[in-house]
Formats: structure tokens, C-alpha cells, sequence
């Protein structure tokens, strides 16, 4: 039985909101190096086994850099191609001065790199140079954090195995603070109608201009505790209502996703099977009203 730690939103929220607008920080300057992927793949983090990392990005002055929050040292890390390396201390200290470090070691191995400061898909969005509101680290919960975070990410890839089509890779969405999967019918969608909160409506469009089922885990917000979630763009008719497993997985309104709570899945006693299930009931569900090519599908007889 997989041991999964608790994750209470009320007993971390201060600390997952300050993480949640480092991550933007870090986020951007991935997506101010790389060239646009489609659904804006090329802007992610990815789970390592001590935290997050932007992965291989290219310096301005050449060569390649990447950042890695490590969740285990408690420490921001900074390696350059050219053998520079760069770090300081994650603890409690507002994004304000987080940006400020951030930016002065990156400069200090000549990368210069100019973002756009206003936080992205948080309501009252306070740019980064100016939040000395947010600054909080709980390194125990962080910890109790990045060990789900392994968790959702092993199921995920699991999950994405299965399938021959298009389909992202496991990577963890900075501006919605999740780590997502999806998979893509192939089929162009209609255009998506946006009204996330600082977020352009045209990069939405960007995100979900094919139709797709997308699965994830997210640590909770808003009085929402963590969950596992599941959706499809566009949703078919019918697919609120779908019977999914296992069922204490539940439709919610407000979100528009079948959600199962992380606590459920914490005291289960197959927690692999019970996010597996999950993840695959709703996308039967999918391919089954929207009519989805079971050829997409790899043959469950194969291992």
C-alpha cells in the first residue's frame, strides 16, 4: 500500500499560495526561453525526485541552463552548460524578495531575462516585484507535497502509457498550480471561451484548441482540499452524468470535472487502483459519447 501524507489546504495554504507564485516566477522565465509547443507545452515543470524543474532551457548568452526547486535540500538551484551553478536557500521570504534573488543569480551567470511580473490565473494578482503579502514555507508540508507530487506523476505516466494517440507529457501547469495529463481525439475543438482570471483568453484557446480529456492532480485551493480531477474539452452531453469509478469519484458544477479527493485515495486500500480506475472510467466515458477512435487506444491485453 503506497503510504501517502496528509495534506490538509488550512493547515499549508499560506505556504502552497507562496510556492504556487515562486513556481510562476521560475514558469516564466521557461516560457520567455523556449519557443512555443502546442497547448503550450513548452512553458511547464516537470517532477524529479527531489522536487520541480524546468528541464533543459537555452541561455541568452549561449548554452543551456535549468532551474530545479529541490524540495528535499530546501534549496532553489541554478545549473549553467558552462559549468556556472547557482543556488540559495527556499524559506520563508515574500515573492518580492524571491524574484529579487532570483534575478540577481541568474544575472550573476549572465542571464538577463525580462518577464512579465503579474501573476497568471490567480484573482488579484499582485506583481511580483510588489507581493511582500506572500511569504510563507512550511519545509514539512512541502516535503508532504513533493511525495504526492511522485505519487500523482508515477499514475499519470501509467495512465498515459495506455494510449497510441496524441497525448501530452506529464508536466506540471505553473499558473493553475497541477500536474497534468491529456489526450487529444485529434479533432479541432471550438474556441474555448476563456474567463480564467488573468489569463488572455486567446492563450485558453491556445490550451484547448483540440479536443482532449485531461487528468491531474491539484494540492487544493480556494477551500477546495487536495484532489485528483478528471475533465474533457469540449464536453460531450451527457458526460456530467457518466457513471466513473470508483465511486466516491463525484461530478463537480462549480469546477466542470469529476473530482476524487485525495484523502479518499490516501485511505484506500488500493490507492493505485483507485486513481487509475478513476482516470480511466472518465475517459471511457469520453471516448464513448464523443465518439472517440478506439483504435487511440493501446490493447489492454498488452502489458
Amino acid at each position: 500500500m503506497q503510504n501517502l501524507p496528509a495534506l490538509v489546504y488550512d493547515e499549508w495554504r499560506e505556504s502552497l499560495d507562496t510556492l504556487h507564485l515562486w513556481t510562476q516566477i521560475v514558469g516564466k522565465v521557461r516560457l520567455k526561453r523556449e519557443p512555443l509547443v502546442n497547448h503550450w507545452w513548452n512553458v511547464t515543470l516537470y517532477v524529479t525526485p527531489r522536487g520541480l524543474t524546468t528541464s533543459t532551457m537555452s541561455a541568452p548568452n549561449g548554452g543551456q541552463f535549468e532551474i530545479s526547486f529541490d524540495f528535499v535540500s530546501h534549496e532553489l538551484r541554478i545549473d549553467h552548460s558552462n559549468g556556472a551553478q547557482r543556488a540559495f536557500a527556499l524559506r520563508p521570504m515574500s515573492v518580492a524578495a524571491f524574484y529579487e534573488r532570483l534575478m540577481q543569480e541568474l544575472r550573476a551567470i549572465g542571464i538577463d531575462v525580462r518577464i512579465n511580473t503579474k501573476p497568471n490565473e490567480v484573482p488579484d494578482a499582485i506583481p511580483f516585484e510588489n507581493d511582500t503579502v506572500h511569504a510563507s514555507y512550511d519545509p514539512r508540508y512541502v516535503e508532504r507535497f513533493a511525495h504526492a507530487l511522485l505519487f500523482a506523476d508515477r499514475l499519470c505516466k501509467t495512465f498515459r502509457a495506455r494510449f497510441l494517440g496524441k497525448a501530452s507529457p506529464v508536466h506540471f501547469f505553473w499558473g493553475s498550480f497541477d500536474l497534468a495529463t491529456a489526450r487529444f481525439s485529434g479533432r479541432p475543438a471550438p474556441p474555448h471561451p476563456g474567463g480564467f482570471p488573468n489569463m488572455p483568453d486567446w492563450a485558453t484557446r491556445e490550451a484547448y484548441s483540440h479536443e482532449d480529456h485531461s487528468v491531474g492532480f491539484w494540492p487544493g485551493g480556494f477551500g477546495l482540499e487536495a484532489l485528483f480531477y478528471a475533465y474533457a474539452y469540449p464536453q460531450p452531453t451527457g458526460f456530467a452524468e457518466a457513471a466513473v469509478a470508483p465511486a466516491t469519484a463525484a461530478w463537480n458544477a462549480t469546477l466542470k470535472e469529476f473530482v476524487l479527493p485525495y484523502e479518499v485515495v490516501r485511505a484506500s486500500a488500493n490507492p493505485d487502483g483507485a486513481v487509475l480506475d478513476f482516470f480511466q472510467s472518465t475517459y471511457d466515458a469520453e471516448a464513448t459519447l464523443a465518439h472517440w477512435d478506439p483504435a487511440l487506444e493501446r490493447p489492454r491485453e498488452i502489458p
